[in-house]
């Protein structure tokens, strides 16, 4: 192996001490959902808020759905998390005997809020007097110090999982300025580049329920990713919108509608198997109106790489070649070149 300093330049490793991911190029990913859990609880659990009116208390996480991650993508840290959150909590009024409970849920702790935003429903068990008051000191100054806390969570996780994810390239200490140059003055416009969709040219809509001529596109595709990484890119909404842009409607789940690319492409889930299938009703905006053709991807493993096998219905005839052009540059393309699905890059 080449040493540093020594050697055809032209090999990548000299990059990096360890050869590993050189560069930070690809997009590597930290699970941080369990630690997260954990560090949710430990946060709210026996939560207390003192009023002058009475004492509340968390008493219960009874449940905390979603998942969360740190990930490294060309040396830039992107932390994703989602969670909703469930529990219990107990209060007694001053000079009262008797102890009141009820249920709180928190639906959207996530990177798109920011920590005031987030959102703390709650509800008493009992419908009487005392209940309700308990319930709205709970439900304001309880709201205050949920978000408190979640702020810390929010911050222990970007110290936490922050740590070791950029790896050291050589000469790291003294470049470090100039990578950021590098990064502020290179990478700006390739961004720019890369969401600017490729469709095809606007053709005036013809009346609803004019007869169509339709093709079957297929394609099939090699990534250098397991399935479930593959899988997340085409349904996990922050990875979406990092090959598709911002403002994006988009919830990979059955029935549920999206919206890409500013509204070129719209459509709707009809099947998703995690890992291994997904099936939408899919159309551009430029299609006859109404018209929609039916995507089914299916993905499988094969020695450290996935196939992806597409099978696309009901595509307008004249619309197949420009249809199959933009899944290659809008989709797969940018898919390799952000999350690094492509292979080594030399």
């Amino acid at each position: 192996m080449a040493k540093w300093g020594e050697g055809d330049p032209r090999w990548i490793v000299e990059d990096r001490p360890d050869a590993t991911n050189v560069n930070n190029w690809h997009w590597v990913e930290k699970n941080a959902t369990n630690w997260s859990k954990d560090r949710i609880k430990e946060l709210l659990l026996n939560l207390k808020v003192e009023h002058e009116k009475g004492t509340c208390e968390i008493k219960e996480i009874t449940s905390i759905e979603g998942e969360a991650s740190a990930n490294n993508r060309k040396a830039k840290l992107i932390f994703f998390y989602e969670f909703e959150i469930k529990g219990v909590w107990s209060g007694i009024l001053k000079d009262d005997v008797k102890s009141y409970k009820g249920q709180f849920v928190i639906p959207n702790l996530s990177e798109e809020n920011d920590a005031s935003e987030i959102d703390v429903n709650v509800t008493a068990d009992k419908s009487c007097n005392e209940a309700h008051e308990l319930k709205d000191i709970f439900r304001v100054e309880g709201a205050k110090l949920i978000r408190t806390q979640l702020e810390k969570y929010i911050t222990d996780l970007k110290t936490e999982y922050g740590q070791n994810i950029i790896l050291p390239t050589k000469n790291s200490d003294q470049t470090k300025t100039q990578t950021a140059q590098s990064v502020s003055n290179k990478e700006i416009k390739p961004k720019v580049e890369l969401n600017k969709f490729v469709t095809s040219e606007t053709s005036k809509p013809s009346d609803v329920g004019v007869r169509i001529h339709t093709k079957t596109l297929t394609m099939t595709e090699t990534f250098q990713c397991q399935s479930s990484d593959l899988y997340r890119a085409l349904t996990f909404k922050p990875m979406v919108e990092a090959y598709m842009g911002s403002g994006i409607t988009f919830d990979a789940t059955k029935g549920e509608r999206f919206s890409l690319a500013g509204g070129n492409i719209v459509g709707d889930f009809v099947e998703l198997i995690p890992d291994q299938k997904l099936v939408m009703r899919w159309r551009v905006k430029t299609w006859p109106p109404e018209h929609y053709s039916q995507v089914t991807i299916e993905l499988s493993d094969k020695e450290g790489t996935t196939t992806l096998n597409l099978k696309q219905t009901g595509v307008p005839e004249a619309e197949v070649t420009k249809t199959k052009e933009g899944w290659k540059e809008n989709y797969w393309n940018r898919m390799r070149q952000i999350f690094g699905f492509g292979g080594r890059i030399f």
